[in-house]
């Protein structure tokens, strides 16, 4: 199994943006196959170094974590919107 953890700090972090991004994360469940799992959560402390948005998702292996990063509705809906909002974005993939 492969986790996918991204954190975004977005151009303009206001509760509203967050809970939209939040909404287009989560709109993967059911419309990206590939997914095992999905949690998305919006930052609280709001401190100088927090990101605003975490996405983690849970795949089956690397060819699934490469098939995701193609898949046509992760591609055209949500990384459009994410790239839109995004002033910087930081990952990591790593077996579980």
């Amino acid at each position: 199994m492969i986790k996918h953890i991204v954190c975004f700090k977005l151009s303009d972090p206001t509760a509203e943006a967050m809970a939209k991004c939040k909404e287009v994360l989560l709109s993967m469940r059911g419309n990206v196959p590939m997914l095992r799992d999905i949690e998305v959560g919006t930052d609280i402390l709001r401190s100088a170094r927090s990101y605003d948005v975490y996405l983690a998702v849970t795949l089956d292996d690397r060819a699934a974590l490469d098939a995701y990063q193609a898949d046509e509705y992760h591609c055209s809906v949500v990384k459009k919107h994410m790239h839109a909002v995004t002033a910087s974005s930081v990952a990591v993939d790593f077996e579980i």
